[in-house]
């Protein structure tokens, strides 16, 4: 299109639609930007505290509600996912069932998902910028107070499950969402119904029962809070129920129903790095800092640092088969000078030895 040529409005959200698929999203939606319902179910949420120390959903006052607080003039809202699933579900549940193996959830396996996709939104919003002339934006990635999920919802793009994750029919969940928030007056897609019915499948599943009731998630008691969010001492009575779980969790996701239509992402980014997907724990466990510095460089898993790493790990092997190996590695560091690792390692060999 002629650079002195806009195209007509209303036939701006498909173009914006087609120009997404071309970059590489899946999906891409358009919503308004009234998120009272969500707000609502957010407060609720927090007055509950089970955001636990995720004291950041609770900042920013109504700028997660509201999106033209965070980003004055904001209008539209243009929502976009991306499949990420770098192997079959059956893998992911071989490495479960093995409590030598690492498990790591499949989304942080390679590069970190931020860069990845804010890349690809700037791209978007370069190329609108390109056909109609600079217009007033700016692009989220899971890195600013923003309801992606019910923003995703309203665009059209699944509905949020049980289990709090976005559902789509034809897709699953395992996806990752990104938002560009817009002054541009765009027209919304229908939003998505849900289709969870009766199934209870994730609430069942979840190893620690985090998912207390439908659409009802305390993160406190969530692996992927204690894996990840949690600074300090996971509490002594969850951990024999990670399992070997390292770095979240996907076994909610894994036994939905609606993820046998998960594709496999086409996204070499994505793919495991350092044989994430099929490393044992003592293997992880011989990491020194260096390396996990090294080794989780552009990774999503170098922000919890290789003490959580380590303390991750200890609980994990202390869930796994008494053997010598691993009796081995964890006395190797049991002097650290971290208090926090040496209180977690001698959990775990106290476990080991009662087992």
């Amino acid at each position: 299109m002629p650079a002195d040529q806009s195209p007509p409005v209303a036939e701006l959200p498909q173009l914006i639609k087609q120009w997404g698929l071309e970059l590489g999203f899946q999906q891409i939606g358009i919503s308004d930007t009234d998120l009272s319902i969500a707000e609502q179910h957010l407060h609720t949420w927090l007055e509950k505290d089970f955001h636990g120390e995720m004291q950041y959903m609770a900042a920013h006052g109504l700028k997660r509600s509201r999106p033209a607080l965070l980003q004055a003039g904001t209008r539209s809202i243009i929502s976009v996912r991306i499949d990420y699933l770098p192997e079959l579900p059956a893998a992911s549940q071989q490495l479960l069932n093995d409590p030598a193996a690492a498990f790591v959830s499949r989304y942080a396996m390679g590069r970190d998902y931020h860069k990845v996709l804010r890349n690809r939104l700037q791209k978007l919003a370069d190329k609108i910028t390109h056909e109609i002339g600079p217009f007033g934006y700016r692009a989220f990635v899971d890195s600013a107070p923003v309801l992606e999920k019910a923003i995703a919802e309203k665009a059209g793009l699944g509905w949020i499950g049980k289990h709090s994750n976005l559902i789509n029919r034809r897709a699953g969940s395992l996806f990752f969402l990104g938002e560009i928030y817009t002054d541009l007056a765009l027209p919304s897609d229908q939003s998505a119904t849900n289709h969870c019915g009766q199934c209870r499948a994730c609430l069942d599943i979840c190893p620690t029962q985090a998912i207390v009731g439908p659409y009802q998630v305390d993160a406190r008691r969530c692996v992927s809070y204690l894996t990840i969010e949690l600074h300090g001492s996971i509490p002594v009575e969850l951990r024999p129920l990670l399992g070997n779980r390292i770095y979240g969790c996907d076994d909610c996701q894994l036994v939905c129903p609606w993820n046998k239509f998960a594709k496999l992402s086409a996204e070499a980014d994505f793919k495991p790095r350092y044989s994430l997907n099929q490393t044992t724990l003592i293997e992880l466990f011989a990491w020194s800092e260096a390396e996990f510095l090294q080794k989780t460089e552009g990774s999503a898993i170098r922000r919890i640092g290789h003490l959580r790493w380590l303390r991750n790990i200890a609980v994990a092997l202390g869930n796994g088969k008494p053997t010598y190996a691993a009796t081995q590695a964890l006395m190797g560091r049991l002097n650290d000078d971290s208090e926090l690792l040496r209180e977690h390692i001698s959990w775990a060999l106290q476990r080991l030895d009662n087992t």
